[in-house]
């Protein structure tokens, strides 16, 4: 597992943990030669991960649809900058390109990237490790939400044991560069 891609908050959030941990993990990345794969935004935690990777001559790579860098957000100074025509180029590309996948605190955009890598998993389009990197437990709640989904018969047990969670970065990392490829229950 060499490229990772993250997912992440164009904003900071309301509290400095967010910040903290992202560089944490950034740090971590750095340890272990990784390299970045993201959404290429300038701003937020998105730009803080970029930055620190760079700043340690680290590759990363982003992947921005044309409209926003026509509203100025992308990062200009990653190592490779590709520019897509849409939101779902952008997703697919981020897919294919990463060997291992990480959501950070983030908003709508995070969790939608988040289960598109959930399904595509599931659907065996992809088999890589994806990972909640639960600073200051953003996802207990999303945790607890896809519990009760088990529960009530719309998840299988196994979609969510694919799932790495943990607020500390070395634990995550070891995690995902252990995780072995599971088949899902099938319908």
């Amino acid at each position: 597992m060499k490229k990772i891609t993250v997912y992440c908050g164009s904003r900071t959030g309301n509290s400095s943990v967010y910040e903290s941990g992202v560089r944490a993990l950034a740090q971590e990345m750095i340890k272990r030669d990784h390299s970045l794969v993201y959404g290429a935004g300038r701003v937020g935690l998105m730009g803080i991960i970029a930055d620190e990777l760079l700043s340690a001559g680290k590759e990363v790579l982003g992947i921005i649809p044309q409209k926003l860098v026509d509203r100025e957000v992308a990062h200009t100074g990653c190592t490779e900058l590709i520019v897509v025509e849409t939101m779902r180029d952008r997703k697919w590309l981020m897919a294919e390109r990463g060997d291992g996948f990480i959501a950070m605190p983030g908003g709508i955009g995070t969790l939608e990237e988040l289960f598109e890598i959930m399904t595509l998993n599931q659907l065996h389009y992809i088999q890589k490790p994806l990972a909640l990197y639960n600073i200051n437990g953003y996802y207990d709640k999303l945790i607890d939400f896809l519990n009760h989904a088990m529960e009530e018969g719309f998840l299988y047990p196994e979609q969510e044991e694919l799932l790495i969670v943990s607020d500390d970065p070395v634990e995550l990392l070891d995690q995902m560069a252990a995780y072995q490829a599971k088949r899902p229950a099938d319908w």
